[in-house]
Order: structure tokens, then sequence, then C-alpha cells
């Protein structure tokens, strides 16, 4: 589907309409396509068990997270 920038700006509600239905809409100006107008996908997040950060502290005992996050805060000492 095509629609000008002063369709836009007039019937935004039925173009967001159109998105709902899944249709992608091209916005035109002077003939020239602009811009894309198109539905957004829901997405799928993966568990976060998945993640290979994810306990990634659990068998560290000699330091803790938030002395590490400090150290890495300090910043570097030129000497």
């Amino acid at each position: 589907m095509q629609a000008t920038t002063k369709d836009l700006r007039l019937h935004t509600n039925q173009l967001l309409a159109a998105t709902d239905r899944g249709e992608k809409i091209t916005i035109t100006y002077h003939g020239k396509p602009r811009a894309q107008l198109s539905p957004i996908i829901a997405r799928q997040d993966k568990p976060s068990s998945t993640n290979p950060v994810f306990g990634m502290w659990q068998d560290k005992q000699e330091t803790s997270v938030d002395q590490t996050v400090r150290s890495m805060r300090q910043g570097r000492s030129f000497s």
C-alpha cells in the first residue's frame, strides 16, 4: 500500500489500522518513496537461563560482583 505524506497527516488512524491488519505502507513525498510504515512483530525473548552469561559469578567465591564493578569503574592509573 502507498500513502502520501498528506495522507499520513490526515488519515493516521486509517493507516495504523492497516498496519494492524499486517499491511506495509510506503510513504511517498512528491511521488518518491521516503519511508515505510510496517507492523511491529512481537519478539520472542529467550529465557535468561539459555544466555551464556547467566550464572557467570556462580562459582566465583574469591571476589564479589560489587568489588569487581568497583575496580572496573576505578579506571587506569598512569605513572
